[in-house]
C-alpha cells in the first residue's frame, strides 16, 4: 500500500463525480487517492473487488481494510474533518439508517444527478 486510503468509485455517475471532488477539495492533508474503479491499479484492485466495485462505493484502507457502501463514506467523512458525527452515524441504530440511505441514493443516482444538478 501506499499509505493512502483508496476510494473506487463508478466513474461514470454525475452526482458520484460531485462528491469525489468535494471530497478532493476537502481532504486537505492528501489522506485520499480515488480512482473509477475499472481504471484503479492493482493493487488495491482485485478482481473481486472489481466485482463489488460495480454495486457501491468502496474504500481501501492504508491498512488494507475494504469498506463498503454507507460505512465507506462515513470513512471517508471521518477522516476529512467531520469525525464526531461520522463516528456516532456509525453507532447502531444510526449505520442501519445510513446503509439504508446509502441504498436509496444508490438506486437513484441518475435521477438525482439531474435533479440536483441542472442548470449546473
Amino acid at each position: 500500500m501506499t499509505g493512502l486510503h483508496w476510494i473506487l468509485w463508478d466513474g461514470d455517475c454525475g452526482l458520484c463525480r460531485r462528491l469525489i471532488e468535494w471530497v478532493r477539495r476537502k481532504d486537505t492533508c492528501g489522506r485520499f487517492r480515488d480512482a473509477p474503479y475499472r481504471q484503479a491499479p492493482s493493487p488495491p484492485m482485485t478482481p473481486e473487488l472489481e466485482r463489488a466495485c460495480a454495486r457501491a462505493v468502496h474504500v481501501v484502507t492504508a491498512d488494507g481494510r475494504v469498506l463498503r457502501a454507507g460505512r465507506a463514506s462515513l470513512f471517508v467523512l471521518e477522516n476529512i474533518g467531520w469525525g464526531g458525527t461520522a463516528r456516532m452515524l456509525a453507532l447502531p441504530p444510526f449505520i442501519w439508517i445510513v446503509e439504508l440511505g446509502y441504498r436509496i441514493v444508490a438506486a437513484n443516482r441518475p435521477l438525482l444527478s439531474r435533479f440536483l444538478f441542472r442548470g449546473a
